[in-house]
């Protein structure tokens, strides 16, 4: 009769190699699984590389199915932001500190040749150069008064223009240019304070004296009109008018049931003059 523990070793030298070989086949299977599983956060795409090389392929947001060789690379395509704080000169060479935030996004279409062609650190490689590039140039158009008053938003439109020829064709698409905060030499900025306020105070004494004209013109007509009133009702009297309008007030006087009294009137026009006693 065989002896059992030959029987159990026996069987264990068959079956343990088996069994070996079936975990390592078992945990290749997952992790290759795991591997061609890419998952894409909200906002981003995947780049796909194979050994190192772009495949062109882009993978939306969501989680997808790839060959385990291949690697997923997120980039961001949500609106982004860069301020920047710049000292560049004006027109007549003074210096002006300027703080710009530029709003931007990449271009989906083209994420994998920004991938390629620039890398992931695009924002340091290709947008913030090109960013004090652009505002060196639009200010250096403007004197230094006009960036401080009125001319913000035109430096701001040709910042942005000259951004988007430079940054569009490369896959980074320029939204928006915003000029936060212009600072001007101490000095240049009284100065310039100074001046806006001296015109403001020269546009409010035009008003006054506008006003005040006007004035003047009402009240030359007003007494205008008076006197030609007043000419008007004096052709219009005459002495036997005064004379008539005695007699009726007289008449109207004389038969009122009142006591009177009554007084031989002036020579000139014979009239009585009655008064009516209280």
């Amino acid at each position: 009769m065989a002896d059992p523990r030959e029987v159990y070793m026996a069987r264990k030298d068959r079956w343990l190699p088996r069994a070996v070989a079936t975990l390592v086949v078992g945990g290749l299977f997952v992790v290759g699984l795991l591997s061609s599983i890419a998952y894409v956060p909200a906002g981003h795409v995947g780049v796909l590389t194979l050994f190192g090389q772009v495949t062109g392929e882009v993978l939306p947001e969501g989680t997808h199915l790839i060959s385990p060789f291949k690697t997923n690379n997120k980039l961001p395509i949500r609106t982004q932001e860069i301020k920047e704080t710049a000292s560049v000169p004006s027109e007549e060479g003074l210096i002006i500190t300027l703080d710009t935030s530029l709003l931007f996004h990449l271009d989906p279409q083209k994420a994998s040749d920004v991938y390629q062609k620039i890398g992931p650190n695009y924002l340091n490689v290709v947008i913030e150069p090109n960013l004090r590039s652009a505002i060196r140039s639009a200010t250096a158009a403007h004197n230094a008064n006009a960036l401080y008053t009125g001319a913000r938003e035109e430096v701001a439109l040709q910042v942005q223009k000259e951004l988007s020829a430079q940054l569009g064709p490369r896959g980074i698409l320029v939204e928006n240019i915003l000029l936060r905060d212009v600072q001007l030499p101490a000095m240049l900025k009284s100065s310039i304070e100074a001046k806006q306020q001296a015109e403001q105070d020269a546009l409010r004494m035009t008003f006054v004296l506008q006003k005040e004209k006007q004035e003047a013109e009402r009240k030359r007509i007003e007494a205008q009109g008076i006197a030609d009133f007043q000419r008007i009702v004096a052709q219009g009297i005459s002495a036997q008018l005064l004379e008539w309008k005695g007699i009726e007030a007289t008449e109207k006087l004389a038969n009122s049931p009142n006591a009177k009294v009554i007084m031989i009137g002036s020579a000139r026009t014979g009239l009585p003059l009655i008064f009516e006693p209280k």
